[in-house]
């Protein structure tokens, strides 16, 4: 009788410790559109970007999945966020320290970068247009290289400056920043 009490109680103890670890890797899967982070330090003033990416997954992206004329969250599932320890100039403004959510409005030949002072957003479903700071515009660019992921990147820095690039599908937008 102890022997088969002890058998029913080792035996539970096993089917729920099964059960937990099979449950805890389901969380750990990893998401559609991973998180991504990107950094520059340009000269102790540090700028990060968190955003998420998306792929293309033989999808047309610019005019279909994301319109052109419209706001874009810059990415896929929580609204890309910008953090700068200084002021810095994005393009041709100046955008003072703090965190801020980015959006986009993407056109065939310009991208206008919105930045906005709600953090937390999902996508763009609660984007208000009076809590913006800051709208620059640049230039697109065609590329050769096909972009199956989301990327953004900043280039190497050259002292007090940079460049934040995008990239997907055969797209890339570059923007100077530079520290003030």
């Amino acid at each position: 009788m102890k022997k088969t009490l002890s058998f029913v109680v080792l035996t539970m103890c096993l089917v729920f410790v099964t059960v937990n670890v099979v449950s805890a890797q389901k969380a750990l899967e990893p998401k559609p559109s991973p998180m991504a982070l990107i950094k520059a330090n340009l000269e102790g003033a540090y700028v990060s970007v968190t955003y998420s990416q998306p792929h293309r997954k033989d999808r047309t992206i610019f005019g279909e999945l994301v319109p052109f004329g419209k706001i874009w969250r810059l990415g896929a599932n929580e609204a890309t966020q910008l953090t700068t320890t200084s002021d810095i100039q994005f393009g041709d403004q100046i955008l003072k320290v703090g965190t801020y959510t980015v959006f986009c409005v993407p056109e065939k030949d310009q991208w206008t970068f919105v930045f906005n002072t709600v953090l937390g957003q999902w996508g763009t479903y609660q984007y208000d247009a009076s809590k913006d700071v800051l709208k620059v515009s640049a230039k697109t660019a065609a590329t050769s290289e096909l972009w199956e992921p989301f990327t953004m990147k900043f280039e190497k820095p050259d002292g007090k400056k940079t460049n934040l690039v995008v990239m997907w599908e055969n797209t890339m937008v570059s923007v100077p920043v530079m520290v003030k």
